[in-house]
């Protein structure tokens, strides 16, 4: 039973409250346990009821959507010909991995722009993503054939980071040191793209420009695994490092002395982002601003402090699986990679951020 507390008035008399009830956790064993907020759970419940609703318009929408009614004996059992084609070739793959990558970029959001106490922190700042387009650039046009384009792209991620690690002098411990390297090797990502852009063909150009702006066209059961798998073991990477990640919030001197270690935790928690971010590239190419907004449209549902890990991976999950039926169901005639909507989307987020951030004096 809880002892009941007190607080200080003005004239320095003392005044009784009723008893403090505990917050409820939930908890797995002794290695993992979660605080549980009324309101979050309430958010999580309505964002898992929507990603539901969005997968069944994903399946059932369009000339080629299975019928609702048919849908539930489809999923278990799909009948040769169409339905089958429909689930396991044309949209199953596809719906699988936009549900994945979401999840894998919010979550990496979370952790980045809790690690750096940024609201603009991402992997898309510190030249992810546009390491991956370089990857892709160089593996698919400057030298064919020796890897496929998502292996390239996964290289280029891998190097970017690479060059960010050695360009702070202190690894992944220094979130300001992180945000200027990877600008600076972003934009010389950028610069190879472009380069390679001009050496190649029409009908190439074209292609990569399709895939380094992230699609979801031609997903296949391989990139459901690559995706599927990245969330599944680094997910619990990220919640087993979220109590340590909120003493972090508090002031590193603060941290370290009730055993928070933030040297360690920090560059921990950016490696798991980056293995979030990673692998969602490698089986979808860079799609833009989704780890940036995911977690901050979270945080302002739930009102409730923390890196909000599963809020943001459900968000993501949402906005991308939303974006890629509208790009399916458009009515344009034609497909756009869904990396252009959600650039076109986050983009007058960003500037939003930058506004609110500017009038708050911390930008």
């Amino acid at each position: 039973m809880s002892a009941p507390s007190s607080r200080c008035t003005g004239s320095g008399q003392f005044l009784r409250q009723g008893p403090v009830s505990p917050r409820p956790v939930l908890r797995m064993g002794t290695w993992l346990s979660l605080p549980v907020r009324r309101r979050s759970v309430v958010v999580g419940a309505i964002l898992a009821l929507g990603l539901l609703v969005l997968t069944l318009l994903t399946l059932t929408l369009g000339t080629l959507g299975v019928p609702l009614a048919e849908l539930p004996r489809a999923i278990v059992d799909p009948a040769p010909g169409r339905t089958e084609f429909v689930l396991n070739v044309l949209r199953g793959p596809r719906l699988i991995t936009a549900i994945a990558t979401g999840a894998a970029l919010g979550v990496a959001g979370a952790l980045f722009q809790t690690v750096t106490r940024n609201p603009l922190g991402s992997p898309d700042v510190i030249g992810l993503g546009a390491g991956a387009s370089a990857g892709a650039a160089c593996f698919g046009l400057l030298i064919p054939g020796l890897i496929p384009v998502p292996a390239g792209a996964l290289v280029g991620a891998l190097a970017a980071m690479g060059l960010v690690w050695l360009g702070t002098g202190r690894g992944f411990s220094s979130p300001g040191r992180m945000i200027l390297v990877g600008i600076g090797v972003s934009a010389m990502a950028v610069a190879f793209v472009q380069f390679v852009l001009t050496r190649a063909g029409q009908q190439e150009a074209t292609t990569l420009a399709t895939y380094i702006s992230g699609t979801f066209a031609d997903r296949q059961w391989s990139d459901v695994a690559i995706s599927g798998l990245t969330v599944a073991v680094l997910v619990p990477c990220a919640l087993l490092l979220s109590r340590r990640l909120d003493l972090v919030e508090m002031g590193d001197e603060l941290a370290d002395s009730l055993g928070g270690r933030t040297t360690l935790t920090r560059s921990l928690v950016v490696l798991v982002a980056i293995g979030l971010a990673t692998g969602a590239v490698s089986a979808t190419g860079p799609i833009a601003f989704v780890a940036l907004t995911a977690p901050q449209v979270a945080r302002r549902l739930a009102k409730a402090p923390g890196a909000g890990i599963l809020l943001s991976g459900l968000m993501g999950a949402v906005i991308m699986t939303a974006a890629d039926l509208l790009v399916q169901q458009s009515p344009f005639g034609v497909q756009l990679p869904v990396g252009l909507l959600t650039a076109l989307v986050g983009g007058v987020y960003l500037g939003y951020l930058l506004v609110r951030e500017w009038k708050k004096g911390t930008v």
